[in-house]
């Protein structure tokens, strides 16, 4: 494990370089898999069947679950972009995971992180205008119009620090486990990192994932509603 982001590839495309980092390349590897297991669990639910067993039942579980949590969160009239925020989760949640098998997490890079938090404030924005149309653009000059620079601000600031507070918490996991695998010999090297990884990795990632997910949730019915 590495604390630098290592460009493996730079392609030249008309003669723009595409420089293709580590990052990337996990990220690459994630979706692979998850598309991978959606595809099979596509192909094995088509016999779908009334009484649920297995494979079916487990399936329907994680699904209800989540939507439920979902639903809950976001409402009725939001519950539609549920599905959007379970592949978020999904993502987040294997990226943590996959890091036990010494694969850098894709969201220990702020670029990761960003990009899913501008995603998220993104639909803010939508959903904000789409439901509450003028009365969400009228409320950044609340309770006064001398107020709309600051509010302007608070709204900017909700992406910057949702990105900063999984990669900093995801990035310091990254950064223990370096320095233990780094500072300590190889004899050592058995049985307590997968602790570490249990704490990091496992634990901490599911709660970060959590966190982030909704927070997100909170931030587009707030919008909304």
């Amino acid at each position: 494990m590495n604390l630098n982001i290592d460009n493996l590839w730079v392609l030249d495309v008309a003669g723009t370089e595409i420089w293709i980092t580590e990052t990337i390349f996990n990220t690459w590897i994630i979706m692979s898999i998850i598309i991978a297991l959606a595809i099979i669990a596509r192909i094995k639910l088509k016999s779908f069947k009334l009484v649920p067993t297995g494979f079916q039942n487990v399936v329907e579980i994680i699904v209800e679950v989540f939507d439920n949590f979902a639903t809950n969160a976001l409402g009725k009239n939001l519950s539609y972009i549920a599905p959007w925020y379970f592949m978020v989760f999904v993502f987040i949640f294997s990226s943590s995971m996959f890091s036990i098998f010494g694969l850098r997490a894709p969201t220990a890079d702020w670029a990761t992180t960003f990009a899913l938090a501008f995603a998220s404030f993104s639909l803010m924005i939508i959903m904000g205008f789409k439901h509450q149309k003028g009365q969400y653009l009228k409320s950044f000059f609340n309770p006064h119009f001398v107020f709309f620079p600051l509010n302007l601000i608070g709204e900017l600031a909700k992406p910057v620090s949702l990105s900063f507070r999984l990669f900093g918490n995801m990035l310091s996991g990254t950064i223990i486990l370096t320095l233990y695998y780094s500072l300590t010999p190889l004899f050592v090297q058995f049985g307590i990192p997968a602790l570490l990884h249990g704490f990091f990795d496992v634990i901490f990632g599911t709660i970060q994932t959590y966190i982030f997910v909704i927070i997100s949730i909170m931030y587009v019915e707030s919008a909304a509603s």
